[in-house]
């Protein structure tokens, strides 16, 4: 006899699982074929199994499923943010440091986005990218999916409404300021160099300064970049760690 719960609770995790990986940065995956992406969602949908949820005996309404689904996408989509601005922190930094170095005049084409977008910035996603893995986030995205389900199965998301908006707002909040931080140390050492080059050309007008500026505040923020990349490691390491625990803080861990 065909199980008509079964369905149910199969589309329920699929809206949670979809609207996550709506935002989760996945190296690659906006690149992906659409087919591939539908299949690769289905497919961690049923991987998820043991732990869909178990609707209740009662019976289910059409307006109480269409709730359910809508609050599983809204769950989905807070998880989805937070995750996603773990990558944005190298976009702001790269993007201070790229406006004051020059690097604005310089565009590739983004690999993800496939648009033109400035040489540092489509570095800092790629190296972003590459950590994905390296530092194991994509764990913290499978582990979310199954301690979500745990926590708050269908049926009881309304409640936790508030927490996942306040957990996105901190977090969101403290990415930006890690990026800034980021950026802080560079971005001051091109002013100062800004600062000295005139100086020097007003005690030296017949020196030709300006011809040199951007030069060699491009070639400063790639010598800065390289001596601080063990850094930028470190803090996208405390970034998953600050995603880690506002997950944690949201679903009650």
């Amino acid at each position: 006899m065909f199980d008509s719960t079964l369905v149910l609770r199969f589309l329920l995790v699929l809206a949670r699982v979809g609207s996550v990986l709506v935002f989760v940065p996945i190296p690659g995956a906006k690149s992906m074929p659409q087919m591939t992406r539908v299949v690769f969602v289905l497919a961690l949908t049923v991987a998820l199994y043991p732990v869909w949820p178990v609707l209740p005996e009662s019976r289910l309404t059409g307006g109480q499923f269409a709730a359910w689904m809508a609050g599983e996408a809204v769950v989905g989509v807070g998880l989805g943010l937070i995750v996603a601005f773990i990558a944005e922190v190298f976009a702001i930094a790269t993007q201070m440091i790229g406006l004051q170095a020059g690097f604005s005049y310089a565009s590739t084409v983004d690999p993800g986005s496939e648009a033109d977008s400035p040489v540092i910035s489509v570095l800092a996603q790629l190296g972003a990218n590459l950590l994905f893995f390296a530092l194991g986030l994509e764990r913290v995205v499978l582990k979310t999916f199954v301690r979500s389900l745990e926590v708050w199965p269908p049926g009881h998301v309304a409640g936790s409404m508030e927490g996942l908006v306040s957990a996105v707002v901190k977090h969101s909040s403290s990415m930006i300021e890690l990026g800034v931080r980021l950026a802080l140390p560079i971005a001051g050492f091109l002013v100062l160099l800004d600062l000295t080059l005139a100086l020097l050309g007003r005690l030296q007008s017949q020196l030709q300064l300006l011809t040199l500026a951007l030069p060699l505040k491009m070639l400063a923020a790639l010598v800065l970049l390289a001596i601080l990349l063990p850094v930028f490691v470190r803090m996208y390491g405390s970034a998953i760690q600050s995603a880690t625990a506002s997950i944690a803080t949201f679903l009650g861990a």
